[in-house]
């Protein structure tokens, strides 16, 4: 017998860092995939302008599914932490790095209803905290630039540097690094605009929320883990389960579907469990959980 579900929804997030409104390709798309009236398992798509406007449909979106007692895995396209050794660079002290970070990051970046932020100010304070040079972080259009922060990269990672990549990143060799601020693929970009909103939510459900790996462990999930929880936020990377878009069908919707679709069919096979980590112990255990965080779906 299949073991019983670890969620009844699944809500996927493909974000943007645009500091302007915009929908269609390269914008914020949510996907949603969840019973119906004849409960059956249904996907929809949601398309908001804004990062406020999808902030705002999340929250509906999840309040709704606690109201009817359906736990929901809520899976972002941008990491939820960075590599190990940046609280200590940014002189943080207090909780668990990653939560430090967070409210580090959650703290400075200022979003405007209108998108416009802050997120290259930002950069440029953590590169002269943490550095006192324009590195780690770098990217930036030439009106952003700054003395901490340069429109291209000044050098590589050393072995004194913080690293370059997470060992998530490591792992599956294809995203991004989170220094990167500005252009295609700018994992920083969306990681500064998008940690904020996560803290935000998670923290408004209170102890029935999880950032997994931080609050759950890293390792396999069992429905016990998860008793009188509504809500475990991940990040994922949708190319992992790309979809290939339909005709007149968004690149990113169709990726927000693919993930949707894959999770909600190894849920049913009772085969999503061991995606949250390694059975038996592993040597990054530690900076995965306390610091770095991991990305569902990658087998560690």
């Amino acid at each position: 017998m299949a073991s019983p579900r670890l969620f009844q929804a699944y809500v996927m997030v493909d974000w943007s860092a645009s500091s302007k409104p915009v929908t269609g390709a390269d914008s914020i798309w949510i996907g949603l995939m969840k019973r119906n009236v004849r409960f059956q398992m249904a996907f929809e798509a949601h398309n908001p302008p804004t990062r406020m406007a999808a902030e705002k449909l999340l929250e509906e979106i999840l309040s709704d599914l606690r109201r009817k007692s359906e736990r929901v895995l809520a899976g972002f396209d941008f990491p939820l932490g960075f590599p190990r050794g940046t609280a200590a660079a940014l002189k943080l002290s207090g909780a668990a790095p990653w939560r430090q970070v967070l409210d580090f990051v959650a703290k400075e970046v200022k979003d405007k209803p209108t998108n416009e932020n802050n997120r290259f100010q930002v950069g440029a304070k953590m590169n002269r905290l943490m550095t006192g040079e324009a590195f780690p972080f770098w990217g930036a259009p030439a009106r952003d630039a700054q003395t901490m922060l340069s429109v291209k990269r000044v050098r590589e990672h050393g072995p004194g540097d913080l690293p370059e990549f997470r060992l998530a990143e490591e792992a599956i060799k294809g995203p991004s690094s989170i220094w990167k601020l500005y252009y295609q693929g700018s994992v920083g970009g969306q990681a500064l605009t998008g940690m904020p909103v996560v803290s935000r939510i998670r923290d408004a459900h209170g102890e029935r929320a999880r950032i997994w790996p931080f609050e759950t462990g890293w390792k396999p999930l069992t429905p016990g883990d998860l008793e009188g929880v509504d809500a475990v936020f991940a990040e994922i990377y949708p190319s992992l389960f790309a979809g290939k878009p339909a005709a007149g069908v968004a690149k990113d919707e169709a990726q927000v579907r693919a993930v949707c679709e894959r999770f909600n069919a190894l849920d049913e096979k009772g085969q999503l469990a061991s995606l949250f980590g390694p059975s038996k112990d592993d040597p990054r255990r530690a900076a995965v959980e306390n610091e770095e965080g991991w990305i569902l779906g990658v087998n560690a």
